[in-house]
């Protein structure tokens, strides 16, 4: 799977396979939307490139999505 980037108030947000990993994908400042076994998770690449994410997957890419944009809202402020 090619990655997939949107870009919403500023913040890219890459939808990433599982085995794509997000230091290899995104850039500092990005976001990633990974699909694991057991949902999509929400991973964040920080200043120093360290990933954070969410303590839980979503169900469906479309939660984790809207999450993200969520995200970027908030970070746009």
């Amino acid at each position: 799977m090619i990655p997939q980037h949107i870009i919403h108030r500023g913040i890219t947000i890459a939808t990433l396979a599982a085995d794509q990993p997000v230091e290899t994908h995104c850039a500092p400042g990005q976001t990633a939307i990974r699909e694991q076994g057991d949902g999509w998770w929400l991973c964040f690449v920080d200043e120093d490139g360290k990933v954070d994410g969410y303590d839980s997957p979503f169900a469906s890419h479309a939660e984790a999505l809207w999450a993200a944009k969520a995200a970027a809202e908030f970070s746009a402020q």
